[in-house]
């Protein structure tokens, strides 16, 4: 009897403490709390930074100017590159420097002698003379989906011209763009009255692809010239369709304007032909093809493919031997010699220097010890000797280089570590110092960087890099959930610029509200050899969630304040791919998710991005094509955690219906969900986007921290009050 009454003592007292632990309440955050974390964004923490942001403007006697923000309001700079002098004043006026007004210039491309300017009208190429404002019909047979120089499909169109002035002024490389047989993409918008539907052509998996049919057209007495090829594929070496910059990608003039280089690339960007067509006569001469097993991309970041008709030679960028290297050929396409050779990645010719055969370009990974991901400035001669690094420090260096080429700015630093600008001449050797950052404000402020992590792949075989932001008032005692940004790729990491920045999203304000925010550049990202970006080449749904769960998994062993019970996950665009494809696949390891306007279905996508990355859609025996698999409505019904859908109801990115198939998925299976949807936004929320942050940290300070998080607290940006000052 004794003893059962021990016993129900103490079953008593367990029951006793467990009321009173359930009937503990939550942890209530106030919006002093959030307050705090708010100090961290952008917006406050970039205005605690002085003399940053160097960005030279240079004048045609070879000096150059800047505008520095300061403690107590801005200053101009100008530099003297001869001598190295420096003058600094409160106006442009008091340094003696005249600046030019700047004209918009729109959707109209200028010529470079400045007196002409292209642009579409009624699907057709115009031209303006600047000085009289005349206008002259360049083209006359453009009609609807079949007109020139339109970049007006996809995911990215506009109105603007895409075209390449020659040099002389004379002529126009440009294209006519068959679109019509592909599927219009429809979006509605919501207002008071008759919605206003948006409908433009938005090329798909598996349908006829977009072609241009390529042409060089004489302004003086307007003459269209066909170049004699089949149409090509709306393809680039580098960017999804025909343009990154805006401009006509992948062409080149001769300097003396009778000759044009382009590149043709295939559907699936595993051809690209290097091709000179006679402006005269539309004859077209191929001269090599590179062929990829992949996709074959002419850089990271920038083209890199040069013509050189001086000397009949051309440079050609190629990862043949698994990393991406310069390789110059003769006029027939024969390799004369390969130019850069290592375990490293050429990313941006720079400069070609032909009268001394010297290439200046930018490279990752050379340096041992550093951060594969810094960026350098190297100098080598065409015949692959001399190679010599002009930027020694261990950073991240971003170049200017000088309009005459005798000189360049150069801004080094590290994401913990600010800013330095020095000039230097073509050998490297420093000129000046230019501005060195202060962050001392910003320190004061209370901020802290985020750390630099280093862990293994899934299978142990690669490095991979990351930053890890916690609380600038850590416990290590403590347990601390873990919030795992992501952005897969393949074109780009979760990461960024390995620069300096005072913030990075709302990451570091996400860590003040006590969680450990990690981001992770996992295998299938770029700016790496060949094998490693292709390791999920085909398979894009892989989302490098197995190298963030193993990057996780030794970050805590070592960090034992992270709790990798309670661990939360979030991205946009292909990080709301990503996100939405971790709680369905991972379900024991993500516990929350919050995905933003995810390309769940690339089948409902851009199809040059599945093409690119996943190869042309393809229907197998079993009836099942090669991108069913990678769908993400297809696991929605293993949802075990919390998850938030976001999307835009005006996305031109990423349209909605990606994200209502796994909306409509999720009902089917019965599963709770959240769901946010801006009736307005583009792809990128606009305005709506301090709203979806808030909403982001209510979500994990709710469901991992089990907390209440303040009502309806409101994100305010506010600009920087040296940004007017001295104007």
């Amino acid at each position: 009897m004794k003893k059962l009454s021990l016993l129900n003592v103490a079953f008593c007292l367990i029951a006793l403490s467990s009321a009173i632990f359930a009937q503990q309440p939550a942890r209530v955050f106030t919006a002093d709390d959030y307050a705090r974390a708010e100090k961290m964004l952008g917006f406050n923490t970039n205005a605690l930074v002085d003399r940053s942001g160097v960005r030279p403007t240079w004048l045609p006697d070879g000096r150059f100017w800047y505008r520095v923000l300061t403690a107590t309001g801005s200053e101009y700079v100008l530099v003297n590159p001869a001598d190295g002098t420096k003058k600094t004043g409160t106006d442009l006026a008091k340094l003696g420097v005249t600046v030019a007004p700047t004209r918009p210039a729109g959707n109209e491309i200028t010529s470079p002698d400045g007196k002409k300017s292209a642009y579409i009208k009624d699907f057709n190429l115009w031209m303006r003379d600047v000085a009289s404002k005349k206008e002259t019909q360049l083209t006359t047979d453009g009609i609807k989906d079949f007109g020139y120089a339109t970049d007006n499909a996809g995911w990215t169109h506009s109105d603007k011209a895409i075209l390449l002035w020659s040099p002389d002024s004379k002529k126009i490389s440009t294209f006519q763009q068959d679109e019509r047989g592909v599927s219009d993409m429809y979006l509605v918008s919501t207002n008071v009255g008759a919605p206003r539907l948006e409908a433009w052509k938005y090329p798909l998996p598996g349908e006829p692809i977009i072609t241009i049919q390529r042409v060089i057209i004489e302004i003086e007495t307007p003459r269209v010239i066909r170049l004699q090829l089949p149409p090509d594929a709306r393809r680039g070496t580098l960017c999804d369709d025909i343009s990154c910059s805006g401009s006509f990608d992948d062409n080149e003039w001769s300097p003396d304007s009778t000759r044009l280089a382009f590149v043709s690339s295939s559907r699936d960007h595993k051809s690209a032909k290097l091709r000179i067509a006679d402006a005269d006569t539309g004859e077209v001469r191929q001269v090599m093809e590179e062929k990829s097993a992949t996709q074959y991309e002419s850089g990271q970041g920038a083209l890199n493919w040069r013509y050189l008709p001086a000397s009949n030679e051309f440079i050609w960028y190629s990862e043949r031997d698994d990393w991406g290297h310069l390789y110059l050929y003769d006029g027939s396409g024969k390799v004369k010699n390969q130019i850069t050779k290592g375990n490293f990645v050429v990313t941006q010719l720079v400069k070609v220097d032909t009268q001394n055969r010297v290439l200046y370009f930018n490279a990752n990974g050379r340096e041992q010890g550093r951060d594969p991901y810094f960026s350098h400035l190297y100098s080598i001669g065409m015949d692959g000797k001399n190679l010599k690094l002009l930027t020694p420090e261990d950073g991240n260096h971003q170049v200017t280089m000088s309009p005459d080429g005798k000189y360049f700015v150069d801004t080094y630093s590290t994401p913990d570590a600010p800013p330095v600008t020095v000039l230097r001449n073509l050998t490297g050797r420093q000129v000046v110092e230019i501005e060195k950052a202060d962050i001392s404000r910003l320190r004061s402020a209370g901020w802290k960087a985020p750390a630099r992590v280093t862990v293994k792949s899934r299978d142990g075989k690669w490095d991979l890099y990351g930053l890890m932001f916690t609380p600038t008032n850590l416990d290590p005692a403590k347990k601390y959930p873990v919030v795992n940004y992501i952005y897969p790729g393949p074109q780009g990491g979760g990461v960024g610029s390995r620069s300096f920045s005072a913030s990075r999203s709302d990451h570091q304000a996400l860590a003040e509200l006590g969680f450990i925010v990690v981001i992770i550049d996992g295998t299938c990202n770029p700016d790496r050899s060949k094998t490693f970006h292709d390791l999920c080449y085909g398979n894009m749904a892989d989302n490098t969630l197995a190298d963030q769960i193993a990057g996780l998994k030794e970050l805590a062993a070592k960090n034992p304040y992270m709790d990798l019970t309670r661990v939360g996950v979030w991205g946009h665009s292909g990080g709301g791919y990503a996100t939405a494809a971790a709680m369905f696949k991972h379900p024991e390891f993500y516990k929350v998710g919050i995905s933003e306007s995810g390309n769940h279905e690339n089948r409902n996508y851009e199809d040059d991005w599945g093409e690119r990355y996943i190869g042309l859609l393809r229907t197998g025996a079993d009836g099942k094509d090669n991108y069913e698999a990678q769908a993400n409505q297809i696991y929605a019904k293993n949802l075990k955690g919390k998850l938030l859908l976001a999307h835009g109801g005006m996305d031109d990115n990423v349209p909605p219906y990606n994200t209502y198939l796994v909306v409509d998925a999720l009902v089917k299976a019965n599963k709770d969900f959240d769901l946010i949807i801006f009736p307005n936004a583009r792809h990128g929320y606009g305005g709506d986007s301090f709203y979806m942050m808030r909403r982001r940290w209510d979500y994990f300070v709710k469901h991992l921290l089990g907390a209440e998080p303040p009502k309806e607290y409101e994100i305010k940006s506010k600009p920087d009050p040296r940004m007017t000052a001295g104007r």
